[in-house]
């Protein structure tokens, strides 16, 4: 609204019409003044250029206000809307979660071959501590109220009560309760704080050195090169030295989600079609899934493509079963490498091209590792956040470990293998879940070298749902430590140098694997709620908040457009820990969930990318394309089996049951007002809560 600033004007506009509307469409306001309103403020005037003074600005500016703030205030109760509307939708998810009824321990105990006694003892510990806790802030609160909260130093000066009463009972009780935790609990609890506080610094520490090597990779430009590119001196058709003898597996498990996209992207690796085999190892026992993969494989091979299906019929030993069943075929001794890739992996045409030069006149050279990438990482929230461990494990621990000792764990896909490596390393073992990670280091132990490639990329997908999720967590920290209690007398006893043997050992497998999630889960979901209740043990702010937050942001560094989610990505891996500390606990002590093996579900998702450049190639080398046979797959439906199990969300009760301790012992810190540790317990609790909830990752209707 312009002012006037002519004296002549105040008899001519003596009103401006102001109309304010608001966001909501449904009503608006509108302030017409007329000139009966009292627009001037009496005794109010200023010079304004121009002569003359003007009056009552002042109070046409308060009204000016008033209708802002009318309008701000709008705003806020929309932005409160909004909030109640989703708190509203929130709690109506979560009883129906409730109400449905379903938790992990109906999907447990499925497992015939685990002790349902040792399956809930861990979740009977927190339970118990859940209590503990629950009495103790009831029996905290109480005596704050009655002005009965004492520290360790007045204990030493504190008379008992003479009163016989109820009061001088409680006052004795409490007062014997804070003199046994002063004496008797104080001390080993700080004891084990410490000690997970040392424990903390020391992997703090290694994750430090791994980002500092990685930075000077990166500074200096250190890359594996090949000694001399592929096809570089010959016809790729004619085949030759140049083109080695490549056999291509891809091992699957009742995952008609992605076999088609797989196998097509296989096919159309570029190289000469009489230096490959690909074998389609398919282990499912669904017939409809059986039939669906055979009549692809057929597919192809009517396009020329030289692949074969294999299905075996005594499905032992699970994927290393089934890659060591195709290696004992007769006509493997033909090739010299192996590249495997998962059924949802999807290699680039140049893949072998860009790996397999690195083996020429390279003869200690075992395994070609390339890196993954992912199709679905902004799927939502949970992708997001895996996606941040994936790329810190490639981008950092995987280059690292590659370029400066030629060592890392195998991932299991992706990777191209000199079957001379595995055969000399025995071959593939079904003694763990882990089987890449074995071979891997039973061909370390045997003098092979390893070659990471951070610049080639095999597209793959992420576990969309908390619950696929966590059992692809519970495998892979329950596997190594099986394998670490099976190959540590054949790392003592190996030829390999004492600094190696100290890496595998100390970092590899302990610290790494060990340490990690026995702190994580320890002093951050067990010691940190314990001190809340026995205040005389301590655990300094830099602890809690300060050296986490410094560590989140290494590992985000390597994914810098997820910065936005550091605060959920630190909370979400301490929730984590719950999962990986009890993995890792029955791998070491070989309980019954050690061996579970349970097919990370996939949803079939390819890149547009991918879907374009399959397209070009499928008319060149198949007519009609490689969808499948409706009226098969409509016969075979046709035939009786089994009714399918509808999916839907879980309850994770050891999740809630931390959930509610760790907000337990936020209550508590409010009586000692301890402001970080308040704040940090409040929103892991609720980070439990929301896990525990199964309101993360993919939501099913």
């Amino acid at each position: 609204m312009a002012h006037s600033f002519g004296w002549w004007d105040k008899e001519v506009h003596r009103g401006t019409p102001v109309i304010v509307k608001m966001e909501n469409p449904n009503w608006s306001i509108a302030e017409i003044s007329s000139p009966d309103d009292n627009e001037y403020g009496a005794g109010e005037e200023f010079a304004v250029p121009g002569g003359g003074a003007r009056k009552g600005t002042r109070g046409k500016n308060a009204k000016q206000i008033t209708w802002v703030l009318l309008l701000k205030a709008h705003r806020a109760a929309g932005c409160l809307t909004s909030l109640a509307s989703a708190a509203v939708g929130l709690a109506s998810t979560v009883r129906r979660r409730v109400v449905y009824g379903r938790t992990d321990s109906d999907a447990a105990s499925s497992l015939p071959e685990e002790n349902p006694v040792l399956r809930s003892r861990f979740y009977s510990c927190i339970k118990v501590f859940l209590w503990l806790s629950v009495v103790l802030l009831g029996f905290e609160v109480a005596a704050y109220l009655k002005g009965w909260h004492l520290s360790a130093v007045e204990m030493h000066r504190l008379v008992l009560p003479s009163s016989l009463g109820v009061r001088g009972l409680l006052e004795s009780l409490y007062t014997g309760w804070v003199r046994f935790r002063v004496e008797y609990i104080a001390p080993p609890l700080q004891f084990l704080a410490d000690a997970c506080v040392i424990l903390f610094l020391i992997q703090s520490a290694d994750r430090l050195i791994l980002c500092l090597g990685c930075f000077w990779v990166r500074f200096k430009g250190i890359k594996p090169l090949p000694k001399r590119s592929t096809g570089a001196s010959e016809d790729p058709e004619s085949g030759g030295d140049d083109y080695p003898m490549v056999l291509v597996q891809i091992p699957m498990c009742n995952e008609k989600e992605v076999y088609q996209q797989s196998i097509a992207a296989v096919c159309n690796l570029d190289w000469p079609r009489s230096n490959i085999l690909i074998q389609v190892l398919d282990d499912s026992d669904d017939p409809t899934t059986q039939a669906l993969i055979k009549e692809e494989v057929e597919k192809w091979q009517q396009n020329g493509a030289h692949i074969v299906y294999r299905h075996r019929v005594i499905r032992d030993g699970y994927k290393a079963g089934n890659l060591k069943s195709a290696m004992n075929c007769s006509y493997v001794k033909d090739y010299e490498l192996v590249a495997i890739f998962d059924a949802d992996f999807q290699p680039t045409p140049d893949f072998l091209k860009r790996t397999v030069p690195h083996f020429k006149d390279n003869e200690e050279l075992g395994l070609v590792q390339a890196r993954w990438s992912f199709v679905n990482k902004d799927e939502n929230l949970l992708t997001r956040l895996q996606n941040i461990n994936l790329c810190f494990h490639f981008e950092v621990e995987q280059q690292v470990n590659g370029v400066f000792i030629n060592f890392f764990g195998f991932n299991g896909t992706a990777g191209v293998w000199r079957i001379k490596a595995l055969e000399d390393a025995g071959g593939w073992l079904e003694r763990t879940t882990v089987e890449d990670m074995d071979i891997a280091v039973r061909a370390h132990l045997n003098g092979w070298k390893f070659i990471y490639l951070n610049d080639v990329e095999c597209q793959c997908e992420l576990p969309e749902s908390y619950e696929a999720y966590r059992k692809q967590q519970h495998r892979w920290h329950s596997g190594p430590m099986q394998l670490f209690r099976l190959c540590l007398p054949d790392i003592i006893r190996s030829k390999i140098g004492f600094w190696k043997k100290s890496n595998l050992i100390f970092l590899f497998f302990l610290l790494r694997k060990l340490i990690l999630p026995f702190y994580s889960f320890t002093l951050f979901c067990i010691i940190l709620p314990l001190t809340m209740f026995v205040p005389e043990a301590e655990l300094p702010a830099w602890v809690v908040c300060y050296i986490p937050a410094a560590m989140s942001f290494l590992n985000i560094l390597p994914a810098p457009r997820s910065f936005p989610f550091i605060v959920p990505y630190l909370l979400f891996e301490n929730t984590m820990s719950v999962t990986k500390f009890n993995a890792m606990i029955s791998g070491l002590f070989q309980l019954g969930s050690a061996y579970e093996w349970v097919v990370t579900k996939k949803s079939g998702r390819s890149s547009e990318g991918d879907r374009i450049s399959l397209m070009k190639n499928e008319p060149k080398q198949q007519q009609g394309g490689s969808a499948p046979n409706l009226d098969a797959i409509a016969k075979d439906e046709s035939q009786p089996k089994k009714k399918s199990k509808k999916k839907h969300n879980r309850i994770y009760r050891k999740e809630l049951a931390l959930a509610f301790l760790l907000l337990t012992a936020s209550a508590r810190s409010l009586l000692s007002a301890q402001g970080i540790h308040f704040y940090f317990l409040l929103f892991q609790g609720i980070s439990f809560l929301l896990v525990g909830l199964d309101l993360i990752g993919e939501q099913i209707d």
